[in-house]
């Protein structure tokens, strides 16, 4: 059974800001499923059957090489969603979109949310926005990609992945920050001791606690700052 959106658990803010009666129109094909840590949604090529909206979960979307070797280009969590290529025209993914950390989501067939949208309401308004906003991600992570020290982004991106499930221990391993940042794992390494000694982060095998958000904010670049800065524009604007 899906959430009640308004009861303050396991909400997508994207789907709590419909109006009730698009709410309750589409209540009925709203399918809350479990998602597992590292579940591939989509793989590029294969045709987006289902979009999927988080509750608690993070799911990142991810460009993969001939080589294998991958950078995250988005992180979405619970303000956002999964499948957006469906609004664009598109079937397919060009991308690999898995899951980061396991946890809640709804899922909805991909026909139904076109339909929904045809008939211009605020969902397809909502989603208008939230391709803004998650566009200025993409934006900011690829210049601070080459701009930025790894110890800048690993604290950048733990605060995005702390905003998206809002808790102090994350479930990460170094491999998959490093995979998600594009860097080899030495580089995590290095970073994430740095913080670790400076008492900001404390690190054991599998789980990443963060001790001093104020601090961690301060090591990070402006990207983060940019990139939240434009999400709270969007809810802003559904308000």
């Amino acid at each position: 059974m899906v959430s009640d959106k308004n009861n303050g658990e396991k909400v997508n803010r994207l789907l709590a800001a419909l109006s009730p009666i698009e709410y309750q129109r589409l209540l009925p094909d709203f399918k809350e499923v479990w998602l597992e840590n590292n579940q591939v949604i989509y793989q590029p090529n294969e045709e987006i059957t289902e979009v999927y909206f988080p509750l608690d979960a993070l799911i990142s979307i991810v460009s993969t090489l001939k080589d294998g070797s991958t950078t995250e280009i988005a992180v979405v969590g619970n303000q956002g969603m999964v499948g957006l290529p469906i609004l664009w025209g598109g079937s397919t993914s060009i991308v690999n979109t898995v899951v980061q950390v396991a946890g809640n989501a709804i899922k909805l067939s991909a026909s139904k949310l076109k339909s929904e949208c045809s008939k211009k309401g605020k969902l397809e308004n909502l989603l208008q926005l939230y391709t803004q906003a998650l566009f200025a991600q993409i934006a900011q992570n690829a210049a601070c990609n080459v701009h930025h020290t790894i110890e800048q982004r690993l604290a950048r991106w733990l605060l995005t992945v702390q905003d998206c499930i809002p808790q102090n221990e994350l479930p990460l391993t170094q491999e998959f920050m490093a995979s998600m940042l594009g860097v080899r794992r030495s580089g995590v390494t290095q970073a994430a001791g740095m913080l670790q000694q400076a008492k900001i982060i404390h690190y054991v095998r599998g789980k990443i606690t963060i001790l001093d958000r104020e601090a961690l904010e301060e090591v990070s670049c402006e990207c983060y700052q940019v990139v939240k800065q434009e999400y709270k524009r969007l809810f802003d604007n559904l308000s």
